[in-house]
């Protein structure tokens, strides 16, 4: 009868409990039938239990306890004197023990791979005293394995290479998988090795774990990735065995089996002449089914007509070979080019070299296509010499170029003015000879660097450039002169004969043999008797003294013309002056004062100390005028000018006032009283900009507008009041308005009627108080005339 898995692995169960059953009587106690003995000075009693280990089953899957052993006591007589205890690793939580009987079960599902066994210690005690009657021993219990885990591939997944086309057997890597049960306890951790998916490409050994190739020549070009998946399976592979799996990629890495290939056995290029030098005419590329540096190739050019026009070079990106110019083509000399050219790999596999060259050629034909080229001239460069004596319109030289095409147009000339700003030169347009257009100065350009100009006179566009230098030749039309502004002094205490100045002269001329510059004195200064004059015969003279006694008092400054000639043909000759001054001398003969007004200035005062007099003075006078300015102004009244105005002038004023106590510095009262009558003044600070003539007269009218009038009059009266403060002050008013709570105490009175006052009579003081009558009459016809 074939059993499943569950019940093979209860079936070992149930054979694995039989087993510990049956070897119970090695486990439990047993009495020693020796007698206790005894040796003079001590008494020793031998033991008597025996201990065996005991063994259980893991992952034990029943709901009872599952029974392990029994310990047992010989002086236990079975009447329940005797209790056992159970202590050590798992005593009470995992393992129980009956103290009447010594039966041990386990109470929870053990698993060797988490503990494989456990260590405790069994004590017999009497149970009246609780004293022991055995001493205490230590057993061991062991959890016998069962195949529970499956293999594990711990490193997994694996990723692996192989060259291609590698021979059968070739090593690609091994894989290891690990099995957590008992090794060393029947077939449980054995484990074998099998392929799933890979075949028929690899393969694996069983027992090592090892992949190896399975066919021979694979190629990498047709297909580069293989996916394997390898199973570990434990109990040597047998049927109910765990098993795990893990999934290996392996890459086929590239090996030069390719030779490159042009995909096309020729090429033509069209390319204009007028290409530059340096420029690609084509790129070609041979194929290669191969990678990195197995596709590198090289190109070389073996054969043709282009081989020193030509070359060609690799680009290391994309293996492709790069055709360039290497010199200036021409259509009207060679119409086309054909090139061999070589693409060849440049790491050869000997390995493969059956499988044909590793190289391949291909034609490469050039053709040069005819460009309107601009006209060329017979020389890239022309030097050309003319005197700086040449006079206008003489013919320097001649420049010629001509159409390179089949055309052949004619060409006319021109000068680049770019390049002759001052027209120096013209140039024939049709024959090309150049001539002077001005006078010409070595001195000035030594040089001229002209570019001259060659059209086709059918197309215009097309300009061709020659370069021409023109020397100018010198003549000798420049007259000596001093090399330098000379400052000769002469000392007072001078000596005949003694050297005071040595000159030398340039020239700007540049004569073939150098310059020669001869000196004399003039005929007029010949003959004089302060100075004499000394040819060195070398570009240079001395100027000397002829006698003693010089005195500034008597002349301070002597002017010497000294004559000078050079070498030319004809000669040039030149007058300079040489300036010499009489100066006080040191002991050393070094000049200390050379002005005569020296001796004008008083003993002891110097010219630096004259000038800082002088800089006080001046200051002085610039205080006093400041001064004089400032009072001026102060004097000056604030008178109103209506010429100008001068509201929008800053005007400070320094008073204080003595605050609320101060009662002198104004008229409080006419604070107080509205009617106070008070003289009109102009302001010198202020323009008005009314002015009253007269006081206007109040009438009887409610108080705000009484003291709106107040303070409109007292603005008016601030405006025009010259000892008022500034703009924007505060003025503070103490108006109480007209009324009054003492009432009137003129004699005068209202106009009521219950006055017993009669004024009658002003009707005849006349027409100046009829107004006043109508006001104050009795008669009700006058009250409302």
């Amino acid at each position: 009868m074939k059993l499943g898995k569950v019940e093979f692995c209860h079936f070992l169960q149930m054979l694995a409990l039989f087993l510990c059953l049956s070897g119970m009587n090695q486990a439990e106690l047993s009495r020693s039938r020796s007698k206790p003995y005894f040796q003079s000075g001590r008494t020793r009693t031998k033991r008597s239990w025996v201990w065996n280990q005991f063994f259980v089953l893991e992952e034990y899957m029943g709901t009872d306890p599952l029974y392990v052993g029994k310990l047992h006591s010989d002086v236990d007589k079975g009447d329940g004197s005797i209790k056992y205890i159970l202590s050590g690793e798992g005593a009470s939580s995992i393992f129980i023990i009956d103290e009447n009987t010594g039966d041990i079960h386990a109470t929870k599902r053990l698993d060797r791979e988490e503990q494989a066994y456990y260590t405790l210690r069994a004590q017999a005690l009497d149970r009246l005293t609780n004293k022991p009657v055995e001493p205490e021993s230590e057993f061991v219990i062991k959890i016998q394995d069962i195949n529970d885990n499956e293999p594990k591939f711990l490193d997994g997944p694996y990723t692996a290479g192989v060259p291609e086309m590698s021979p059968v057997g070739t090593s690609v890597v091994q894989v290891t998988a690990t099995d957590a049960d008992d090794p060393t306890y029947g077939n449980s951790a054995r484990v074998v090795y099998s392929i799933l998916q890979g075949q028929p490409y690899f393969s694996v050994e069983p027992k090592t774990g090892v992949i190896k190739t399975a066919l021979p020549n694979m190629d990498r070009e047709a297909k580069d990735q293989y996916l394997l998946v390898i199973q570990a399976k434990d109990m040597v592979g047998q049927n109910g065995g765990l098993s795990g799996t893990t999934s290996v990629t392996v890459t086929l890495t590239d090996v030069n089996d390719n030779p490159p290939r042009f995909p096309r056995r020729s090429y033509q290029y069209n390319v204009p002449e007028s290409l530059p030098v340096s420029s690609v005419v084509a790129r070609i590329k041979a194929a290669d089914a191969d990678v990195g540096p197995n596709a590198e190739m090289e190109y070389k050019i073996v054969d043709g007509d282009g081989l020193g026009v030509f070359k060609i070079s690799v680009d290391k990106d994309t293996q492709e070979g790069i055709i360039t110019i290497q010199k200036e083509l021409d259509f009207e000399a060679k119409t086309s080019y054909t090139l061999r050219i070589e693409a060849a790999n440049m790491h050869v596999d000997p390995r493969f070299l059956s499988l044909g060259p590793f190289s391949d050629m291909t034609t490469v034909k050039i053709i040069v296509e005819d460009v309107d080229e601009p006209p060329v001239f017979t020389s890239r460069l022309y030097s050309m010499v003319v005197s700086e004596a040449a006079k206008v319109g003489t013919i320097i030289g001649t420049v010629a170029a001509h159409d390179p095409d089949a055309s052949n147009s004619p060409v006319r000339y021109s000068i680049d003015r770019n390049t002759d700003l001052e027209r120096y030169f013209n140039i024939d347009a049709n024959s090309g000879v150049i001539t002077t257009a001005k006078s010409l100065d070595r001195e000035t350009n030594a040089v001229h660097n002209i570019t001259v100009l060659a059209m086709e006179s059918q197309n215009p566009a097309q300009i061709g450039r020659g370069y021409v230098a023109i020397t100018i030749l010198d003549i000798n039309d420049n007259a000596p002169e001093f090399a330098m502004e000379y400052e000769a002094t002469v000392c007072e205490n001078a000596q005949p004969g003694q050297v005071i100045q040595k000159i030398s002269a340039i020239d700007k001329d540049d004569p073939p043999n150098g310059h020669q510059f001869y000196f004399s004195l003039t005929a007029e200064a010949a003959n004089n008797h302060n100075f004499t004059l000394q040819d060195n015969k070398d570009n240079t003279a001395t100027v000397l003294t002829r006698r003693n006694g010089f005195r500034r008092q008597e002349q301070s400054v002597f002017y010497l013309p000294i004559f000078i000639v050079d070498s030319g043909s004809p000669s040039l000759s030149s007058t300079n002056t040489l300036t010499i001054r009489v100066c006080d001398c040191d002991a050393d003969g070094i000049a200390q004062t050379c002005n005569a007004e020296a001796y004008i200035l008083p003993a002891g005062l110097s010219t630096g100390a004259l000038i800082a007099i002088l800089a006080c003075v001046l200051t002085l006078l610039v205080l006093v005028l400041l001064i004089v300015t400032m009072r001026r102004r102060k004097k000056e009244p604030l008178i109103f000018d209506e010429e100008r105005d001068i509201r929008e002038n800053i005007v400070r004023y320094d008073d204080e006032g003595g605050g609320e106590e101060d009662t002198e510095a104004f008229d409080m009262a006419a604070l107080r009283n509205l009617n106070i009558i008070r003289d009109t003044k102009t302001r010198r600070d202020v323009t008005p900009e009314i002015q009253f003539l007269s006081r206007p007269t109040f009438k009887s009218i409610p108080d705000n507008v009484i003291f709106r009038e107040f303070i409109w009059e007292r603005l008016k009266e601030a405006d025009v009041d010259p000892c008022a403060p500034p703009y924007d002050s505060l003025q503070t008013y103490a108006f109480e308005g007209n009324g009054s709570v003492a009432e009137s105490l003129s004699s005068l009175d209202s106009i009521s009627s219950n006055s017993d006052q009669n004024y009658d009579y002003l009707s005849d003081w006349g027409p100046r108080f009829k107004r006043l009558a109508d006001m104050y009459g009795t008669g009700p016809e006058c009250l409302y005339s």
